[in-house]
């Protein structure tokens, strides 16, 4: 028995433990074990041979991994592989039908992920409506790649205020994501940019660690699996088509190419310089995916209200609508959305970024008759200008 098998961190022991998994492999864990069970087991003398930690700490690194820092166990698991030359067909295969027209991009994601774990990153966002896209077989290579360093959670556990099992990974799947409060969005936003989390345990205090964790979200629901606003910049949303045909023995292929793989990305160039904190510009990660989201994310009156004006403006033959506030509340009076003041005027200035007259002036107000049809009348205040490419650009055909 080596005398790697057992540690002391602190004042408490712990042993070393592989544990077998259904694929094959061994997954190392740290399990706490008493003084007399190691006397018991090997005698008095064996305890003086017993490595000796100050404490835990996790520092990621893939490419000069180091066991001991400075006195402290790194619980950061290393790489299995041994990266060697070679061809890797399938792989590439595979990130092609992931990532696209952005396949350069896709290969900086995941050659930072690899040489510099702790650079923050943008949350990958993998949606399709459709089955058998390759989504969830992504993940699975992604988990043969990083191995111990990457962890599945659901919505319930993600919300959950426990976060110990995911505190310390590099990355951070979920899948089938659902985030219907505002609350989960905003923590993911947080977390995603923070270089601190607060890591909480069942029966245990709080206690603030450094986070270096990365998102990877799947979802079968396109148009509102998460809740975004128009600026949002922190989200790479990627749009998955269908396999055209299923290789039954694919992970495979692909678990063979790791080492080829990771060899070629230790030996590639980077293509995207640093432009931002996550590495990336907004407009590199900017796709249609990611402006359908925001669209049909954008508030229930916010499009009640653009697609009442959209309909004016094709029904009186209009590239331009002017009106105030108090119009807009009268418009959608005949709706059965519940709104304010405060809020439309908060959409017209702060969302749409409009700017209205400084001084109340003559102009043709948009109405809805009693027998639903449109028209104009007389009026005069602090207008705002509609125009029909403003609207087609944020809302599409509102």
């Amino acid at each position: 028995m080596k005398d790697t098998t057992y540690i002391r961190v602190g004042t408490s022991y712990y042993k070393l433990v592989h544990v077998p998994t259904i694929a094959g492999h061994f997954n190392e864990i740290i399990v706490p074990w008493t003084l007399e069970t190691i006397r018991q087991d090997h005698g008095r003398s064996f305890i003086g041979t017993i490595k000796k930690y100050d404490g835990f700490t996790c520092i990621p690194s893939h490419v000069h991994f180091e066991q001991e820092c400075h006195g402290f166990y790194n619980t950061y698991a290393p790489l299995p592989h041994k990266l060697e030359e070679g061809d890797f067909p399938y792989t590439l295969e595979l990130l092609h039908h992931i990532f696209g027209e952005q396949l350069n991009i896709g290969m900086d994601y995941l050659q930072l992920l690899f040489e510099k774990p702790i650079q923050i990153l943008p949350i990958l966002c993998l949606v399709s409506k459709e089955r058998s896209t390759g989504k969830t077989t992504f993940l699975k290579w992604l988990k043969m790649v990083f191995d111990n360093n990457l962890t599945y959670l659901t919505n319930d556990s993600f919300s959950s205020q426990f976060n110990a099992d995911w505190a310390n990974k590099l990355l951070i799947c979920i899948d089938e994501v659902l985030f219907n409060k505002e609350e989960l969005t905003e923590r993911i936003k947080y977390l995603s940019t923070t270089n601190f989390n607060k890591l909480e345990a069942k029966g245990k205090d709080k206690r603030e660690v450094e986070f270096f964790g990365k998102f990877i979200l799947c979802s079968n629901n396109e148009d509102n699996f998460i809740k975004i606003d128009n600026n949002e910049t922190r989200f790479w949303v990627l749009k998955i088509p269908s396999l055209k045909k299923e290789e039954t023995r694919f992970l495979e292929y692909l678990k063979s190419e790791i080492a080829a793989f990771l060899y070629h990305l230790r030996h590639r160039e980077l293509i995207s310089p640093n432009k931002t904190r996550m590495w990336f510009s907004p407009s590199q990660i900017k796709t249609k995916a990611l402006e359908n989201l925001m669209q049909n994310n954008r508030n229930r009156v916010e499009k009640e209200l653009a697609s009442i004006i959209f309909s004016a403006m094709e029904t009186l033959e209009l590239e331009e609508i002017r009106l105030c506030p108090l119009d807009a509340l009268q418009l959608l009076s005949r709706t059965r959305i519940k709104t304010d003041l405060t809020q439309l005027r908060h959409i017209i200035k702060k969302d749409w970024k409009l700017a209205n007259q400084k001084n109340s002036m003559a102009y043709r107000k948009l109405m809805i008759w009693q027998d639903g049809g449109m028209g104009l009348t007389d009026a005069k205040g602090r207008y705002y200008s509609i125009n029909k490419d403003f609207l087609m650009e944020h809302f599409g055909e509102a």
